[in-house]
């Protein structure tokens, strides 16, 4: 069995050419994946809206994690083994890099603890850092 294949089973997900070729996608992909990136990257046979169900999916399972952007956009990147569904532990930094567009997740930059007021309850930090990737940086 596929690697693809015990990822949808362990996370309890029918195994659809969809959701294999949308997996697939993110495992052969260095950082986020926009919606736009996906729907080219399944090709003609994937709806937007199929395209859109299947990365909620994955994000309510822990398999992949949303990154913000500057101009209300979203990427999407795959989970470490600590997440699963309903928690998600991503706690690091993401960079968008301003040579070649891509945005990574920095998972040895861990984000600071923050101590917020007392009755506030916070359910998620985000940090996007811009700058320039080591690889354009070489």
């Amino acid at each position: 069995m596929s690697n693809i294949q015990n990822i949808l089973r362990n996370n309890k997900l029918s195994v659809t050419e969809g959701r294999k070729k949308i997996l697939q996608l993110f495992l052969n992909t260095e950082g986020a994946l926009a919606h736009s990136d996906i729907e080219m990257g399944a090709g003609e046979n994937f709806d937007r809206v199929t395209i859109y169900r299947t990365l909620h999916s994955f994000v309510e399972k822990g398999i992949i994690h949303v990154i913000p952007s500057a101009d209300n956009s979203i990427k999407y990147a795959l989970c470490k083994d600590e997440c699963s569904e309903g928690h998600h532990h991503d706690h690091h930094v993401h960079l968008v890099c301003s040579v070649c567009q891509k945005t990574l997740c920095l998972d040895e930059v861990v984000v600071p603890v923050v101590n917020f007021p007392t009755g506030y309850y916070i359910e998620n930090i985000e940090v996007v850092a811009n700058g320039i990737c080591k690889q354009c940086n070489s």
